[in-house]
Order: structure tokens, then C-alpha cells, then sequence
């Protein structure tokens, strides 16, 4: 197989896979929307680490821009995809230090203190931090290959196909931040 049907189909395949991602994710708005109409639905206080973790988030797509422009000069931009790996580890946390914010609201997934908004909130909250740690797995091989000089001006599919998805991550993660806000 050539290396640029090799490239697109990568690429497809990486779109089809964001594809069935956006519509999982369409169903569960879609599923508070319809019971945010219902009685039982409860306000809830977005936590602070929610709103950190969106800027972490940012951060490690412009960091994974940067990666791209650098190899494309032929420079080595581990250092960029290690700094995008922190962020994803920095945002895993906050995930896990905003639910903590949730408990301590009184706030839970399920039993006394829960709320269809609330399992909602952990649920799509949940959800996408696993597709999150997706990412950073993809992110960590990437550096690794990276560190391995594996990639040139001519040759950067795995950081491409990375950024792509990472920016998928952001781009899903401000939308669903976004909604809960709103919605909830």
C-alpha cells in the first residue's frame, strides 16, 4: 500500500470512528433534554475543576498545533507532545477533583443525594474522559515515536492523526461543557 492511501485511509477510518463518538454523545444530550422536562431535575453548580479542565484541554490542542508546524520544518517536537500528554493528565485529574466538588455538593451517580441531572453530569463526564484517555494513549505512543525520530517533514501521519482526534476531544468537550452548563 502506498503511503498516501495509506495516509487517507487512516484518516477515514479515524473519521468514521469520531462519527460514531459524536452520535453516542448526540443520544446522551439528547437523553437530558428529554428528561430535564420532567420532574425531579435539579439545578447543579458546575465545579470549578470543570472549568479548568476546559482551558488544560485547549491548551494541549495548541500545543499538538505547534507540534505539527514544528515537524513539518523537520524540527523534533517531543518535548510539544509530551507537554499535550501533561495537559491530558492535568484534565484527567480535574475530572476526578470536579466529581469530588459534586460529592462534597451532596451531589452523587446514584442513592440518596443523586439526581437524573446529577447521573447525567457523571455519566457524560465519565464518558468522555474514557475517550479522553483514549487520546492519551495516542498521545504517549506518539511521543514515543517522536523521541524515536520516527517522523519527518514527509512522514507525520501518527502526529496528524493524533492532533485530529485530540482536537475532536477538545471541540466534544467544549460542546458538552456548554450544554451541562447550560442544561444543567
Amino acid at each position: 500500500m502506498n503511503l498516501e492511501l495509506k495516509n487517507t485511509t487512516y484518516k477515514q477510518l479515524l473519521w468514521i470512528g469520531m462519527a460514531s463518538i459524536t452520535l453516542f454523545f448526540a443520544g446522551l444530550t439528547s437523553a437530558v433534554i428529554v428528561r430535564s422536562s420532567e420532574s425531579g431535575w435539579q439545578e447543579i453548580t458546575m465545579p470549578k475543576y470543570f472549568w479548568f479542565s476546559t482551558v488544560i484541554i485547549i491548551l494541549g490542542s495548541l500545543l499538538l498545533i505547534i507540534s505539527k508546524k514544528m515537524v513539518k520544518k523537520g524540527k523534533n517536537p517531543a518535548d510539544y507532545i509530551f507537554l499535550t500528554f501533561v495537559c491530558g493528565v492535568i484534565f484527567a485529574i480535574c475530572q476526578f477533583k470536579g466529581w469530588s466538588e459534586l460529592v462534597n455538593q451532596g451531589k452523587f451517580f446514584v442513592g440518596e443525594g443523586s439526581s437524573p441531572a446529577s447521573s447525567f453530569l457523571y455519566v457524560i463526564t465519565f464518558a468522555h474522559l474514557v475517550h479522553v484517555i483514549g487520546g492519551l494513549i495516542s498521545v504517549f505512543v506518539t511521543y514515543t515515536k517522536s523521541v524515536n525520530l520516527k517522523y519527518s517533514e514527509k512522514n507525520y501521519l501518527g502526529i496528524e492523526l493524533t492532533s485530529i482526534y485530540w482536537h475532536f476531544l477538545d471541540i466534544l468537550w467544549l460542546y458538552l461543557f456548554a450544554f451541562l452548563l447550560y442544561i444543567i
